[in-house]
């Protein structure tokens, strides 16, 4: 082949050149290859240039290795050149770089065991691939067992799965997926749980079949081959096993660093375990049995945590724990016998020293005599023809004969375990087909090769020839198909080597005949097999160096088998003492495992070597048993082999060749050396060469036009493809042997298609460089262009520079001389003026001194003059006082002298007497003279008294003024004083301070001294501060900038912390609705799995005398609600009171209205007070004890108010009924006459009415008043409380202390605030355990209350107000006295909120007894109206004396109450002719059409408001619970049908609605109308019906949701993924045998507009149903998530899709998407975030993904995909052509370090069956019920308009 396409060595092609270490290595050619050239000049990868020799004699040229867009397809028969090289690059490709481990070869699917757990099969995935065809998905396990179980379903052909491969490649755990899948898909046809049973089967079957072997842990050491049975509806019944050839030899020996079987170190892990005690083992390296490995652990492996799984895995299947205990005996007892000693006796006998502890426990756990056992361990027994003798054994045969003993035992035991586990698994229905699982040894070569791997190689061949036969039939008929000229292709046929053992006289057949001969030996066997076959056949050889050895060539290698053993394994004997001594066992599980073949009971017949025995003889020879014993194991093997062949070729085969990477369990590590020795012997490579031989590339004709269509000119494309592709491809390629066409593909040799890939590439290249040069051209061009613009400008600006510098030089000259000119004139003028101005100064200064000498001159002459005439004067003055005072002086002297003379003289004259007498001379004359003087004085003093009296008064003026003036002068003459002491004292002061001021001058001078230099000290001091002033200001602003950061984040941490927790809210709420709904979902279809039990039990066992009743009819009995006995005890007690109060029907009535009313203010009102609970709690904590009292004392006389209210309504409604009963007594006496009593009482009731009306609505305005200004009071202390920051205080701070301060108060307000809030979550916490007991009393206080009210319900209406308000007041009186009695204040606090809510319920009450008093006001003036129009008419017909005959009953005139409209009256019999007409028989899309949406559902609810109108439940339970289940039914029956159930959905969510609009609750009255409100339903409350209707409704969303999805399914992964939309964009890349869906656009063929006309199908229908539009938007999410997450799963398991075109074709049908719902508005339902992981899918599709910024932008982008689906997405993205790149390994490690923290689902696929949990928002009709006209076409004639 490679000689043929010489053209294709060129310089550049690369080959593959053979390499010991690699096995291939590839190369670049430096030289183009000539034809006859001996050389090839060759460039390794790593740059090293060498020579390549050709061989001389064939020339064969190296293989070419396939362009880089071929590398790493998903099948190796896509490559264009199939070859060894090629094959092991492309899966190391993908097993290292892309770590797939699954890859398919054609039929078969290549496993490579990746030595790490994998999450790649968990239940997501199982149902990706369920219903998938195998080409279209990635290559998986689950392909294969999808591709068998849907064959088997489509051709009702049984299948196979073979898995075959080396030990520890991974056999056992992929056919342990394989019947995981099958179990999972297909579930069980029964409540038996089959599938359970059959995963079961794995643990068991390993622990007593697997070991620990130097290649792999869990080593199969048997083959099997388990049939998985299905019934005609492909449902797991059964199962059955079939084992081969289990490893005997391992219970007695292993090699180093391997492990016995699992089940014996499991046993001794479990040793501990009481029920174990008396197995009396210990550790596993304490038996010889399963220490000779040497290493008894396995890394990771807990053998006591394996050891319960298997125990489990026993108790499901069926095996009590008693045979358990006897197993784990047998299996203590084996563990036992092999630390038997025995010890020589002689040479020729031996023995076992007595009382041997392991053979004693041994005996006791058999069941067995120990000197039995120990005499024939040691002696056998020799039969003749007439004689028995028993001879003593060596000590060696003796200890092999114990170790068969032990392996006859061990191998009875796993048939028995078998057996059982076919037992439980057997299948109680009749099986109509079956897939086979094969899990067998692969081809075995090791040093030294004995009997069992020739076994193993032998089964190997047989399972190759039926493989190449099956792949040559697969290939025959392909090209039978597509009519291509079928040549016979060579292939290996390994028929000789299957003849050479299995043949007569093969090594078969002379093994057994050595066998039956007396000395026959294995020498003397090979001598036979050289004698026979070593020249006869050239597949046998004899090795050069040995003479008991023989090579046989298989098809995989040449293996040399060592001839030692051979005979003694192929006998298999067993000392036949020693089997009868345990046939004499106590032990009943012993004795039946030993049973003969005829008497052993198993469940599904024989299994394993049974199978193959022959049947016993009827007769029963006694020799029978021992002459079946006797069969060689080769012959059994031989007979079990052909049986298994030929199930095999009864069924449709698919392969699984499971790769053993490396030898060390390496995860992830690739040995080429191992692998391509692995390929070599599975066959794989066998596939590739019978592929190449013949035409190995196939392409339809479609994906040949789209791939190269670049190759083709214009002119040669036709209108037909095929004759286009034939026309061009004749051009291309001008060897017509290269390809051939077919009806729909062309087929091509081996290395056409990478020709093909050269020439599309070349195109390009030429095409790129064509465009490059066009495009280097255009820029070169462009920047001439522009430099040359560029040199022109710079030109002009130049010369412009240059001239304006001239200018400038001549202007700077110019300027330059001027400046000169200026400059010298001014220096001139200046040096002038300078000394102008100095003359004039020195003349100035001159003058002025002159004239200062002058007048200093006169100046001190003037002074001197001053100063002489100052003196002069002065000492003239001095001498005047001096001269003055000495007179003065001297005139006092004298006169104290004078003075001091006649004083003395006076004195002495005094003491005489003389003087005495000389004074009485005359005395009495002058007395006389005295008196006549007095009497004169007396007179004038008359007048003077008279003058005097005048003057007294001016004299009393004056003496005021002179006392004042005296004060003054008093107060002066002190002050002078003081001023005096004064004077002194500041004189003295004077002094002092001359002093101080002298040392304080001095002081001053040091001061100033000090001054200086603190002057100095305190500058370098400010400024050192303000430089720490400035510092501190920076560190003020950083703090400041740092809080007000750290207050941003605080209130951003906030607000995503609440954002968080509501979000967490949501997500709990919506957890917790599609929780429910799901649970809706398993209550569906447990009822439709009930419905259908019982219409197979119906149809099975028909009843006799039974009559078919109307198709229409539901059994209402079995189907009905729990509404419905809810229902029905209503009945009852109604129908009792309607016996007792028939004529009281109207009150009743109103009653039961009002009381459902009550209830559901009463759920409203504790809702409301639930929520406000809270507040009042944080403000009670903080009210004081004054308002405490303050709001108690409040609260008592709202109460007392309350009740005196209470108390006049129930006046007001005891006037009213006396009223009623007076009219309605006295109705036929003239009631309505002038001046009646009735006449004057209905004056008196409405003037009372009316007063006491305007009374109560004061009253209620004051209490209402009261209660929204202490709620007010309460939300603005609760305001108050919560914590207020004020960043902005912070920046009024002056300093760094302020701010330190601020802080650290700041860090104690945390701390106070901490403490607050754990101490408000204790109260909280207590205060909410308070409530829970509130509630339990509400909830008791609620049961008393009905019971009440059932009680006052039998009073008449006068006496059931008295009562009710009666008990009222009993209660509270109570309460309170029991408040007043306790001091617990949190009772007290409980009782006022208990207080406040029995207040807004009163007040409620008090609303609506104001309405009815309204009414009845309204009533009032109707009769007053009534009266006074009869009082006119009866005076103007009657005469005074003219009494009324007819009595005239006014109050029965309006009835405008019962007035009722917009009601569909019906008959009791017509309601099955109802319900079949409006829902089973309604077609959907005629009422769509031509009637109003939601007509039926109108219907309904009209017929539902005339049963509740005349008060009859048993039609309203009846209605409802028939409408419910005929909805039922017809979605059960029509459920498919996206129509029929948009439109019941429409009509349920309405017929909820109208129930909820008109159930008299305020909430839902809020929209409707007068006449709407009138509307409302009056008797019964239908609120747990509209709960039934709403999981209805949800039952019916989901299945729409779920027909939805089953229409979109088939088109999303077409629409979007494989279409190309955008034409041209992407290529198709060849592909292998397993052909995918084609992308092109074909007839039939799903598209882009095909999902979107669907979409608009859905949404058209909806619309016209009249679906809620929220319920559209809802529909609309869930749809776009369905999409999604579609497109996303099979993005992820689709290696084709995962390129860089295909993520803008994505992109694109996404955007059209998009732009879908802006055409319907329904941007805002969320429906395009459910497309946002794949839009970053599709994004990481197109991104650079090349440097660690492209890694950061990417984990930035990609926030909603996981982090194992980017890097799946990275690891499958190919590029199409040769100038894209791959991923890097080294760039996907980097996005896994970079994700790591991400705390997200490991989950890879997105779950396709997530539904949206649905809410359907109220949506009030605006539609007038009166007004809906029911058109003829329904055939509703029966019902009648009221």
């Amino acid at each position: 082949m490679n000689q043929e396409l010489h053209y294709m060595f060129v310089k550049f092609a690369r080959v593959w050149i053979p390499d010991a270490e690699e096995v291939w290595k590839s190369a670049e050619l430096v030289k183009d290859y000539k034809p006859g050239d001996g050389i090839l000049h060759l460039q390794l990868e790593e740059g090293q240039e060498i020579e390549h020799k050709l061989d001389p004699k064939t020339k064969n040229l190296p293989h070419l290795r396939n362009p880089d867009i071929l590398v790493g397809e998903n099948d190796l028969t896509a490559l264009s050149y199939l070859h060894e090289p090629a094959v092991l690059h492309n899966l190391k490709v993908r097993f290292i770089d892309s770590k797939l481990i699954y890859t398919y070869c054609g039929i078969v699917l290549v496993a490579i065991n990746p030595y790490e757990t994998l999450p790649i099969y968990g239940a997501d995935i199982i149902n990706a691939y369920s219903g998938q065809n195998m080409g279209d998905m990635d290559p998986h396990i689950f392909a294969v067992a999808e591709e068998a179980y849907k064959q088997m379903a489509r051709d009702e052909r049984n299948q196979s799965i073979i898995v075959s491969g080396e030990s520890g490649a991974g056999k056992t755990v992929s056919a342990k997926y394989a019947m995981r899948y099958f179990a999972t898909v297909s579930g069980s046809a029964s409540e038996a749980n089959v599938e359970e049973k059959v995963l079961a089967s794995n643990p068991i079957m390993e622990s007593i079949g697997n070991a620990k072997t130097t290649r792999n842990d869990n080593s199969s050491r048997f083959g099997k081959y388990i049939e998985i049975g299905f019934d005609k509806r492909f449902h797991i019944i059964g199962a059955n096993m079939r084992t081969y050839l289990l490893e005997k030899s391992r219970v007695v020996f292993q090699a180093d660093e391997e492990r016995n079987y699992h089940i014996f170190y499991q046993l001794c892990a479990s040793s501990h375990l009481p029920e174990l005690k008396t197995l009396k083992l210990g550790k596993a390296d304490e038996f010889h049995y399963t220490k000779q490995g040497g290493n008894p652990v396995i890394d990771g492996v807990n053998d006591a945590k394996e050891m319960t799984n298997t125990r489990q895995a026993f108790t499901l299947l069926g095996i009590n724990e008693s045979y358990q205990m006897g197993l784990f005996n047998i299996l203590a007892s084996i563990l036992h016998l092999g630390n038997v000693e025995i010890k020589d006796r002689d040479a020729d006998s031996c023995q076992v020293p007595p009382n041997n502890s392991h053979l004693t426990v041994f005996c006791e756990l058999m069941g067995v005599t120990y000197q039995d056992m120990s005499h024939w361990l040691c002696h056998r027994k020799l039969k003749t023809a007439n004689e028995t003798y028993i001879k003593t054994t060596p000590k060696l045969q003796a200890i092999n004969s114990r170790d068969a003993l032990a392996k006859h035992i061990y191998a009875k035991l796993f048939n028995w375990i078998v057996d059982h586990v076919n037992q439980a698994l057997h299948a109680n229905v009749k099986q109509h087909s079956f897939i086979g699982v094969l899990d067998i040894y692969g081809f075995e070569t090791f040093e030294i090769n004995s009997f069992e791997q020739f076994c193993i190689n032998y089964a190997n061949e047989k399972l190759q020839q039926q493989f190449n036969m099956h792949v040559f039939k697969l290939e025959q008929e392909e090209y039978m198909k597509e009519q291509i000229p079928w040549t016979l292709i060579d292939f290996y046929d390994n028929q000789p080597c299957i003849n050479l053992i299995e043949s007569k006289m093969g090594i078969l057949d002379l093994l057994d005949e050595e066998c039956k001969m007396p000395k026959g030996s294995d020498d003397s066997w090979a001598q036979k097999l050289y004698n026979t076959h070593l020249k006869t056949c050239a597949l046998f050889e004899k090795p050069r160096m040995s003479n008991r050895a023989f090579i046989i060539q298989h098809f995989a290698d040449k293996v040399e088998y060592q001839c030692d053993g051979f005979l003694e394994k192929n006998k298999d004997t067993v000392n036949e003492e020693q089997i009868n001594v345990l046939k004499a066992s106590k032990f009943d599980l012993l004795v039946e495992l030993f049973q003969d073949e005829e008497k052993a009971t198993t469940p599904t017949g024989p299994t394993g070597k049974r199978m193959l025995s022959v049947k016993p003889d009827p007769r029963g020879r006694p020799n029978q048993s021992s002459k079946e014993h006797k069969k060689t194991v080769g012959l059994q093997f031989r007979n079990s082999l052909h049986l298994l062949m030929e199930t095999l070729n009864a069924t449709t085969p698919h392969y699984v060749r499971c790769i053993k990477p490396n030898d060390f369990k390496y995860p992830f590590t690739f040995d080429p050396k191992r692998a391509v020795q692995q390929l070599r012997a599975c066959g794989v490579l066998e596939t590739i060469r019978i592929s190449a031989a013949g035409f190995p590339s196939r392409w339809t004709y479609q994906e040949f036009f789209s791939r190269y269509r670049v190759l083709m000119k214009q002119k040669d494309v036709l209108a037909d493809k095929k004759l286009t592709c034939k026309n061009v491809l004749e051009q291309l390629v001008q060897d017509q042997d290269k390809y051939q066409f077919g009806k729909t593909k062309i087929f091509f040799r081996a290395g056409q298609v990478a020709y093909l890939e050269k020439l599309r590439a070349d195109k390009l290249r030429a095409a790129c460089i064509r465009i490059q040069k066009t495009i280097r051209c255009w820029l070169a061009r462009k920047k001439y262009l522009r430099m040359k613009k560029a040199s022109v400008t710079i030109q002009r600006f130049v010369r412009g520079h240059l001239a304006r510098r001239l200018v400038k030089f001549m202007r700077r000259t110019r300027s330059a001389i001027i400046i000169q000119k200026y400059q010298r004139m001014y220096v001139e003028r200046t040096r002038f003026k300078r000394k102008k101005a100095a003359a004039l100064a020195m003349q100035c200064i001159l003058r002025a001194y002159l004239a200062r000498q002058s007048y200093n001159k006169l100046l001190r002459e003037h002074k001197t003059i001053l100063i002489q005439k100052m003196v002069r004067g002065w000492l003239a003055r001095q001498w005047y006082k001096r001269s003055m005072a000495a007179i003065v002086y001297l005139q006092c002297c004298v006169r104290r002298m004078r003075a001091r003379r006649e004083l003395k003289k006076l004195k002495i004259e005094a003491r005489s007497v003389q003087h005495y007498k000389k004074l009485n001379i005359g005395m009495e004359n002058k007395i006389m003279q005295l008196q006549r003087r007095i009497e004169e004085q007396s007179k004038e003093n008359k007048v003077i008294n008279e003058r005097l009296n005048g003057l007294e008064s001016s004299h009393a003026v004056e003496t005021e003024k002179l006392k004042k003036e005296v004060g003054r002068l008093r107060n002066a003459e002190e002050d002078a004083k003081v001023n005096s002491n004064k004077v002194t004292s500041l004189l003295e002061e004077l002094a002092r301070l001359r002093q101080e001021l002298a040392t304080t001058q001095k002081d001053k001078k040091v001061i100033e001294d000090w001054a200086e230099k603190y002057r100095d000290e305190m500058e370098q001091m400010v400024s050192e501060l303000k430089e720490q002033n400035g510092l501190l200001k920076g560190e003020k602003e950083d703090l400041n900038r740092l809080i007000q950061e750290q207050s941003q984040q605080m209130t951003e941490k906030m607000k995503r912390v609440l954002q968080e927790e509501t979000q967490q809210l949501e997500s709990d709420l919506n957890e917790e609705r599609s929780r429910y709904q799901n649970l809706l979902t398993e209550h569906l279809r447990l009822e439709e799995r009930y419905d259908d039990l019982k219409e197979s039990i119906t149809i099975a066992v028909p009843k006799p005398g039974h009559r078919r009743t109307d198709s229409t009819h539901s059994s209402n009995e079995s189907e009905s609600t729990y509404m419905s006995e809810f229902a029905e005890s209503e009945e009852g007690s109604r129908a009792g009171e309607d016996m007792t109060r028939g004529g009281d029907m109207s009150t009743f009535l109103k009653m039961q209205k009002r009381v459902s009313e009550l209830e559901q203010d009463k759920h409203s009102l504790q809702n409301e007070l639930d929520r406000r609970e809270e507040q009042f709690q944080r403000a009670r904590a903080r009210d004081d004890e004054e308002h405490k009292k303050a709001r108690s004392a409040e609260l008592e006389y709202e109460s007392l108010k309350r009740q005196e209210l209470e108390s006049e309504n129930k006046k007001l409604k005891h006037n009213l009924n006396d009223m009623r009963q007076l009219l309605s007594g006295n109705a036929g006496a003239g009631s309505s006459a002038p001046g009646s009593p009735a006449y004057k009482v209905l004056l008196e009731q409405l003037n009372s009415a009316n007063e006491e009306l305007d009374v109560r609505k004061d009253e209620v305005l004051i209490l209402r008043s009261q209660l929204v200004s202490h709620k007010e009071a309460m939300q603005h202390k609760e305001t108050m409380t919560e914590p207020m920051s004020h960043p902005e205080d912070l920046h009024k701070m002056k300093d760094a202390g302020e701010i330190t301060q601020a802080y650290m108060g700041l860090k104690d307000n945390n701390r106070l605030l901490e403490s607050q809030l754990q101490m408000q979550r204790r109260r909280g916490e207590e205060e909410v355990e308070g409530l829970r007991g509130e509630l339990q009393r509400m909830k008791e206080e609620n049961n008393r209350q009905q019971q009440l009210l059932a009680q006052n319900l039998q009073l008449p209406p006068e006496a059931r107000i008295e009562a009710s308000l009666q008990h009222e007041i009993t209660r509270l009186t109570n309460e309170n006295l029991e408040m007043q009695n306790t001091d617990d204040p949190e009772k007290i606090r409980q009782y006022r909120i208990s207080v406040l809510k029995r207040m807004i319920d009163l007040m409620e009450q008090l609303e609506k007894q104001d309405k009815t008093v309204r009414k009845l006001k309204k009533q009032l003036k109707v009769f007053a109206k009534k009266i006074g129009e009869l009082e006119v008419g009866q005076g103007e017909s009657v005469s005074p004396g003219q009494t009324v005959d007819e009595p005239i009953r006014p109050v029965n005139i309006p009835r405008r109450e019962k007035d009722f409209q917009g009601m569909l009256e019906y008959k009791k019999e017509d309601e099955l002719k109802l319900v079949k007409n409006l829902i089973l028989e309604l077609k959907p899309r005629g009422v769509a059409v031509n009637l109003i949406p939601g007509l039926p559902a109108y219907i309904l609810f009209m017929c539902l408001r005339h049963a509740d109108y005349v008060n009859d439940d048993q039609k309203v339970r009846s209605l409802l619970t028939c409408t419910i289940n005929s909805i039922k039914k017809i979605l059960k029956k029509r459920g498919d049908d996206f129509e029929t159930v948009s439109f019941w959905l429409s009509n349920t969510c309405r017929f909820l609605h109208c129930l909820k609009q008109y159930s008299g609750d305020e909430q839902f009255m809020k929209h409707n109308s007068t006449k709407q409100n009138e509307h409302c339903l009056s008797n019964f409350d239908l609120a747990e019906y509209r709960q039934v209707l709403s999981d209805l409704a949800i039952q019916i969303y989901q299945q729409l949701i779920k027909c939805m999805e089953n229409i979109l399914q088939p088109m999303i992964v077409s629409g979007m993924l494989e279409h190309e939309t955008i034409q041209g964009v992407s290529g198709i890349k060849p592909t292998g045998l397993r052909k995918r869906t084609s992308s092109i656009a074909d007839e039939g063929t799903y598209t882009l507009e095909s999902i979107l006309r669907q979409l608009n199908a859905f949404h058209s229908i909806m619309c016209q149903h009249g679906t809620d539009p929220e319920l559209i938007k809802q529909v609309v999410k869930q749809q776009f998530y369905i999409i999604g997450a579609v497109t996303l799963n099979n993005l992820l398991l689709r290696k084709d899709m995962c390129s860089w075109s295909k993520g803008m074709q994505i992109r694109y049908n996404v955007s059209q998407l998009e732009e879908w719902l802006r055409e319907k508005n329904l941007m805002m339902c969320s429906a395009k975030e459910t497309l946002e992981p794949l839009i970053q899918a599709a994004q990481l599709l197109q991104v650079k993904k090349k440097t660690d910024e492209d890694a950061e932008a990417i984990c930035s982008m990609c926030n909603a995909l996981t982090t194992s689906q980017i890097v799946k997405v990275l690891n499958l993205y190919t590029p199409l052509n040769e100038f894209e790149e791959r991923v890097s390994v080294t760039f996907i490690r980097t996005i896994q370090t970079r994700l790591r923290d991400r705390m997200e689902s490991p989950q890879l696929l997105m779950d396709t069956k997530m539904i949206y949990p649905v809410t359907f928002p109220f949506n009030p009709s605006s539609l007038a019920l009166e007004t809906i006209q029911i058109p003829t076409s329904l055939n509703l004639a029966f019902l009648t308009r009221v």
